[in-house]
């Protein structure tokens, strides 16, 4: 678990703030060398990683690609990387999965869109709504879009280390509305049907998980 002298520098070595996650207890274990852990840690996230393939997956490969091994593959590579991940966590853990599942769906779509002789382009497409963070952890990272010195370079990463470790320090409810709000570019109703909310329930949790967010940055 995050200790105080933790280097990110997040406010959030609380008891109470610490008990809200157990994907960082199980991080931490990881980092430790706890193969159980590891485990854990991927099976807990994998409900989340298969949600968002079946919402999407092209209808057309859905009838060519069985999501399950979508699934699978990411948590395969997820396991191969989890060193370096553990080493420089610069984004939240589930967002680091999301980000190697919408690459394995965009690998989805263009091997169909080449072996079929129909073409995807005509059918439901792959949801882009993210292109825009396809290489930053979010609004930290979109910050950083430019060319830095050394120094500010090292600035932006330990404030993405901050912001990473913040959100993990929500509860479930709020670090899923932030996830999908600022990583996923999901408008509040787009979120809300995700999440199984009416919209104005959605924007009452977004807006109670920035108030706590901003708290752990201090």
């Amino acid at each position: 678990m995050t200790s105080p002298s933790d280097p990110s520098g997040v406010s959030a070595a609380r008891p109470e703030a610490a008990g809200q996650s157990p994907t960082l207890a199980l991080l931490d274990r990881a980092r430790h060398g706890d193969p159980a852990a590891v485990n854990g840690l991927l099976e807990r996230h994998r409900a989340a990683i298969r949600r968002m393939i079946d919402r999407r997956m092209d209808r057309v490969v859905q009838r060519r690609v069985d999501a399950s091994d979508i699934v699978q593959d990411v948590l395969i590579e997820a396991n191969r990387r989890l060193g370096d991940y553990l080493a420089n966590p610069t984004m939240p853990f589930e967002l680091w999965l999301r980000h190697m599942a919408r690459d394995r769906l965009i690998d989805a779509h263009r091997r169909h869109r080449v072996a079929s002789t129909r073409s995807v382009d005509r059918e439901v497409p792959l949801a882009t709504s993210d292109e825009g963070d396809r290489s930053q952890g979010g609004p930290v990272g979109q910050l950083a879009d430019r060319e830095l010195t050394p120094a500010a370079a090292a600035t932006w990463h330990e404030l993405e280390r901050r912001f990473a470790a913040a959100v993990e320090l929500l509860d479930e409810g709020d670090r899923q509305i932030v996830l999908l709000r600022h990583f996923e570019h999901l408008s509040t109703a787009e979120a809300a049907d995700v999440l199984g909310l009416t919209k104005p329930a959605a924007g009452m949790r977004y807006l109670r998980a920035m108030r706590r967010l901003r708290g752990l940055l201090g």
